[in-house]
């Protein structure tokens, strides 16, 4: 049976935003308890007083981030590039061979960009705008889901043993948030970790990690 305990608890778990604030201690429990007053009481279908979800909250134990703010220091450099296309297909049988075929014509070119990945539904290509028409060509016959032109990637050398930092791509998407930058799309390889914005964002999010370095 859930408790008021249970439902505040869970609601600040899937915040963690606010989980942050309250393990440091600067968050107004009463301000918090009446902003989550009404989602608290659809969750129990019933009234429930503000006393009772503040004393839920005193009773909340946050999980604080273990985040080695040392290697987010040790973060390489920064390379920003503009001008990138999204395209997104649906997986077929050709789109295989079709990628195959992308591949074998850029084999030689430099200078440009491309990055292919895959789910078992559909398939994301990021080129360099020079590339569109090329892509577009290969992949005719593929049922297009959605191309966003205009992209900026940021792309930033991670430091040694980085898959072992805890919180580590969590404190960087966390301060993109706080400053109201969204992010378009994400990848990462063992080294190096690129996010890709719409081009009005760029300068913004390059100042702000740029600032975690110093």
């Amino acid at each position: 049976m859930k408790t008021i305990t249970t439902c505040v608890h869970d609601i600040i778990r899937h915040q963690p935003f606010l989980d942050d604030a309250i393990a440091r201690d600067i968050v107004n429990f009463s301000g918090l308890a009446a902003d989550i007053q009404s989602e608290v009481e659809a969750e129990m279908k019933k009234p429930v007083k503000q006393g009772s979800i503040i004393m839920a909250l005193r009773r909340y134990a946050p999980r604080r981030t273990k985040i080695n703010m040392r290697h987010l220091r040790e973060l390489g450099d920064i390379v920003v590039r503009s001008g990138i296309t999204e395209y997104t297909f649906l997986n077929s049988k050709t789109i295989i061979a079709n990628k195959a075929r992308l591949l074998e014509s850029v084999k030689d070119q430099t200078g440009v960009y491309l990055n292919y990945s895959s789910n078992y539904q559909e398939s994301n290509i990021l080129v360099s705008a020079s590339l569109t028409d090329l892509v577009q060509d290969c992949f005719k016959n593929e049922v297009h889901v959605s191309v966003k032109e205009e992209l900026s990637s940021i792309t930033i050398a991670l430091p040694k043993n980085s898959s072992q930092s805890v919180g580590l791509y969590f404190y960087l998407f966390k301060l993109l948030a706080y400053e109201g930058i969204p992010v378009f799309e994400m990848i990462s390889t063992s080294n190096y970790f690129a996010i890709f914005l719409e081009k009005e964002y760029v300068n913004k999010a390059f100042l702000l990690l740029n600032e975690i370095k110093q």
